[in-house]
């Protein structure tokens, strides 16, 4: 920084401009005056006295382009822009800083004041005495330490982000001598800092003052400019002492103003003197060439800064604002008026200037640094702040006294003027700054302001949106609507479709409803306006695209517009593209009525999907396209199913124009939307032309292909599919009838159901058609593999009143009676005389039922003839029933005469007299053989036996003794018997006969106990009295003998 100077001094400082401005052209007659006024100065962080050169007013053309804070920006190409169509804000509170004691304030305001620094949340105070004072954010002095011991400090720099602090002093007796203090590092022997490095800087041994200071951030180089137009460049460790070396790199007649330094590829010293704009590159390529001129118009003392964010040098002269880059000259912004100072406040430009009056008068400005014009702090200054992206002035104010510097500091920027008055501009927030400019409907620059600065998604979205909003009540509503989309991601998408629900403003609406599509931010409320605001308009081109484009969009709801709307093809088409196959089948029968293509599209889907399909709209398949439905049904239920294909395209024979037809070829497979399955073929085929196979040979190719593997369904799911089909439903049966491998129980319920469909088809037919169809029921019946239960037979064709079908049926179950019994019920005299004859031996108590029948009424019995003769004999003759039961039988009504069985009784009765005229005599003869066996038994027991045999039973010789006798009449020699000692001996001979009678007699009386043989065999016996007495016989009624 540099500071106040003394007097000898400021003489000759401006001893030296004078006569360097002397050697100089004449000033322009825009300038006011060829003599340079002084200003107190803030160079980087240091501040000087500096005169201010007289400017040249410049004009030049620009092109636009993006700049460093990515809104506006330009090209190598110069340009002046008048600050006068700027706008004007007041982004700044200010506010006087008020010291808490009196010492701060003298100091401000003390003649010993020669220069400031900020940095390090510090300010540093130079005096004249060669202290320096160290001021903490609340303005109290916290450290004191003397850094030089003879002149004045002029100038010092604090490195940002270091503890380093330079220091240059100056007496003009000698060279100025330049220091390097560490703040951080204390010296034991003063307690002060610890000086780094010191030393004096060479002028050519020529004493003019330091009129700029520069140095890189790491120390490396200083450059130090002095009044009488020459720089010396310093390199060299100044932090470790390790030495340094000086050269004098420019000299000029013209007072340097100004040194900053550009680093990049090359480090660039930019020099300003009071005539020119020069660079020079201390290092890197070109190192060492002479400076070279850029313009030949300089600026001020103080009027030369560097921009920190984008390193772009600042140049503020009496015409303009001009920016210097790393291509050369940048923008210039017209800002007529004499500069003082220019500095940089983050992406702000701080330029003080002062009335064109207070410039005029040379004496006036002499005085003001000799020390001569105590007037000097009476006069006014213009304090502005400006930013030269999106070209507004931030603050503007007039002072009523010179400012002496400016500098920045705890992220404030403070104004100090001669008078010691120390001013803080705080920099409002911004949503301070939004409020201002809303309430001036700036929202162009609120929101150039808020993406520069880098707010959120969200701020940038509500600003925004109040634009909109603004531009919505003016009636801009196009750009209104660009504002919206530009805020779509966080806006709540109502507020905006609310204000563009008027029917005029449909347009917008569809722009809004199509980028919340585009985001992924729609809803099904806002799919199905859209869809609406398309069906409103009648637009099926930006439908169709919509819905083609691949924007995320709610399926169901777009389908159920398209639908409502009538856009049927487009629903079909969004349908196929998500693989939403039930829907497709859905839209095509319930809306297209595009029977054909629907049953086109189930076969060529997946089983499952083509099953799940086929049976929810069997009934309309069947009711319009009858055989081809019935038979997809039959190739699925038979497990035959294949995916339907294209027909294949037949190849054709190769022609000159072969790579033309063949892209014709490829063509012809791409799927289009729409496009139907089936198209209508040309009516003569183009010559090279593929040649499309006919139906027959594309359904041979498809059954060439195996089968799939899936599950069969069970034939009787299909049934209920047919109702009011009777025809295809027969066709459907039989050809599931015809497959081998075909399960049991779907056999049974194949065989009943279409038994019951021939006899209901049957029913409704007469004449021949009636028997037509009553003999494929018979004939099916009839079938080896028949597997119908019986019962439901029977039910069926009693039912339909289908007596064959009764009787077929009773026949192969054994039912013979059941069937006589029928034609009975029926009164069919004649069909039960055929089944009497026919199942009568083999069943022959349907004789005594015929003996019923023939006698249950004289119409029957008439009707009957001599069959009555027939079943009387028969049943006499097979003992089918006992005389007494068949006079019962005949009693039952008065239909048979006496004379009619008169035959049948005088034969019975007389067998029956002969039958008990033989059980008399063979009573007789049992009761005269058992009278004997008594006698006989009675003999044994009490009379002595006499044995006169003279052979031996066994060998038949003569007996001898041993002999033993039986009372059986046989005798034996004992050797023959082959027992010896045995009490038990029986008679060889008459063993078996007693054998026999002993396990008769033990197997009667195991008999007499078991009652249910007893009962079992009466029960099947015919003749139950001779049972009975035959049980009698064996002991089955005797009472058991008391022990």
């Amino acid at each position: 920084m540099a500071g106040l100077y003394q007097a000898p001094i400021a003489a000759n400082l401006v001893s030296s401009i004078r006569g360097a401005s002397s050697t100089t052209s004449p000033p322009s007659s825009n300038t006011p005056s060829a003599i340079p006024t002084f200003a107190f100065t803030n160079s980087g962080a240091s501040s000087t006295l500096a005169p201010t050169a007289p400017e040249t007013s410049t004009k030049a053309s620009f092109s636009t382009g993006y700049n460093k804070s990515g809104i506006i920006g330009y090209k190598n190409e110069e340009f002046t822009m008048a600050l006068t169509s700027w706008k004007t804000f007041n982004f700044f509170d200010v506010s006087e800083v008020k010291f808490a004691d009196g010492e701060s304030a003298s100091l401000f305001n003390s003649p010993e004041f020669s220069s400031i620094a900020s940095g390090s949340e510090n300010i540093f105070l130079g005096s004249s005495n060669g202290q320096i004072r160290i001021l903490s954010s609340s303005f109290k002095v916290i450290r004191t330490f003397h850094a030089h011991d003879s002149g004045s400090i002029t100038h010092i720099k604090q490195i940002a982000g270091t503890s380093l602090l330079i220091t240059i002093s100056e007496d003009l007796s000698n060279d100025p001598v330049l220091k390097l203090w560490a703040l951080d590092k204390p010296d034991k022997k003063t307690g002060g800092p610890k000086c780094l490095s010191s030393l004096s800087v060479s002028n050519g041994r020529k004493q003019f003052p330091v009129s700029a200071l520069a140095t890189l951030d790491n120390v490396s180089q200083l450059a130090v400019g002095f009044a009488n137009g020459s720089v010396t460049v310093i390199r060299g460790d100044l932090i470790n002492d390790r030495g340094a070396k000086q050269r004098t790199v420019f000299e000029s007649e013209e007072p340097i103003t100004g040194v900053e330094f550009r680093e990049g590829p090359t480090t660039t010293l930019y020099l300003a003197t009071t005539g020119r704009i020069l660079t020079l590159t201390i290092s890197g390529r070109g190192q060492g060439q002479p400076a070279k001129n850029h313009e030949d118009n300089g600026c001020g003392l103080g009027c030369m800064t560097v921009d920190s964010d984008s390193g772009d040098i600042v140049v503020a002269r009496d015409d303009a604002i001009y920016y210097y880059g790393i291509n050369g000259r940048g923008p210039s912004y017209a800002y007529e008026g004499p500069k003082q100072l220019v500095r940089t406040f983050g992406d702000l430009v701080a330029l003080v200037t002062q009335p064109r009056a207070d410039a005029a008068s040379k004496a006036s400005l002499l005085r003001k640094f000799i020390g001569g014009g105590a007037e000097d702090r009476y006069r006014s200054s213009t304090f502005a702040l400006l930013d030269t992206d999106l070209k507004y002035v931030a603050h503007t104010e007039m002072l009523p006294s010179q400012i002496r510097t400016v500098f920045a500091e705890w992220g404030d920027l403070f104004l100090l003027t001669l008078d010691g008055k120390l001013f803080r501009y705080h920099e409002k927030s911004l949503n301070q700054k939004l409020e201002i400019l809303y309430q001036r409907d700036l929202y162009v620059l609120a929101i150039n302001l808020a993406q520069k600065i880098g707010v959120d998604t969200a701020q940038r979205n509500a600003i925004l949106r109040r634009y909109g909003d603004y531009l919505h009540k003016r009636g801009d509503y196009d750009t209104a609507m660009q504002q919206y989309l530009k805020a779509i991601d966080n806006t709540e998408p109502s507020q905006v479709i609310r204000k563009f629900l008027d029917s005029q403003r449909i347009n917008n609406l569809i722009e809004y409803l199509e980028e919340l599509h585009e985001h992924d931010k729609a809803t099904v409320d806002h799919t199905t306006l859209l869809l609406n605001c398309y069906a409103k308009l009648k637009d099926t081109e930006k439908l169709e695209a919509f819905i083609k484009s691949g924007t995320n969009f709610d399926l169901e709801t777009a389908i159920a517009m398209c639908r409502q709307g009538g856009y049927h093809d487009q629903a079909v088409f969004l349908s196929k593209k998500h693989g939403e196959h039930d829907r497709v089948v859905d839209i095509l029968i319930e809306d297209s009525k595009r029977y054909d293509e629907a049953l086109d599209y189930i076969h060529r889907r997946e089983p499952d999907v083509a099953y799940s399909n086929l049976m929810r709209y069997a009934r309309v398949l069947l009711e319009n396209c009858p055989n081809d439905t019935t038979q997809l049904f039959i190739e699925y239920y038979v497990g035959q199913y294949r995916p339907k294909k294209d027909a294949p395209v037949a190849p054709t024979q190769a022609t000159p124009g072969g790579a033309a037809s063949a892209v014709q070829n490829l063509a012809s497979f791409i799927p289009l939307p729409y496009r139907q399955a089936t198209a209508t073929p040309s009516s003569a085929p183009q010559d090279n032309q593929p040649l499309a196979l006919s139906t027959e040979e594309a359904a041979a190719a498809a059954k060439a292909d195996p089968p799939w593997v899936y599950k069969v369904p069970k034939p009787r799911t299909a049934f209920s599919s047919f109702v009011d089909h009777p025809e295809q439903f027969i066709v459907f049966l039989e050809a599931c009838l015809n497959e081998a491998d075909i399960d049991e129980t779907d056999k049974v319920d194949l065989h009943t159901t279409l038994f019951e469909i021939y006899l209901d088809v049957a029913g409704s037919k007469t004449g021949q058609e009636k028997q037509k169809w009553e003999v494929k029921a018979k004939t099916l019946l009839d079938g080896q593999d028949m597997s119908m239960d019986a019962s439901n037979v029977l039910l069926l064709s009693h039912l339909s009143d289908f007596r064959d079908g009764t009787v077929l049926v009773r026949e192969q179950q054994g039912l013979r009676f059941d069937i006589f019994r029928s034609y009975a019920s029926a009164g069919d005299t004649a069909s039960v005389i055929k089944a009497l004859r026919k199942y009568g031996p083999e069943e022959p108590q349907l004789y005594p039922a015929a003996l019923a029948y023939f006698t249950s009424s004289p119409k029957i019995l008439q009707e009957a003839g001599s069959e009555l003769d027939v079943v009387l004999k028969k049943i006499d003759e097979d003992g089918l029933m006992a005389p007494l039961q068949v006079i019962q039988t005949l009693s039952t009504n008065a239909t048979a005469t006496m004379g009619m069985v008169k035959k049948y009784l005088s034969e019975t009765i007389e067998r029956e007299r002969k039958e008990i005229s033989n059980n008399r005599r063979l009573i007789e003869s049992y009761r005269g053989e058992t009278d004997a066996k008594r006698k006989e038994m009675e003999e044994l027991s009490t009379k002595s036996a006499v044995f006169q045999t003279r052979r031996c039973s066994a060998c038949g010789g003569s007996l001898d003794l041993p002999t033993v006798h039986f009372l059986c009449k046989h005798s034996f020699h004992q050797r023959c018997l082959n027992q010896v000692g045995d009490a038990n001996v029986e008679c060889p001979k008459c063993a078996p006969t007693n054998n026999n009678i002993r396990a008769f007699r033990k197997a009667q009386e195991e008999s007499a106990d078991r009652h249910d043989m007893f009962l079992d065999t009466l029960q099947r016996s015919r003749d139950k009295f001779g049972t009975i007495s035959e049980f009698f016989g064996r002991g089955v009624m005797t009472a058991p003998a008391s022990e």
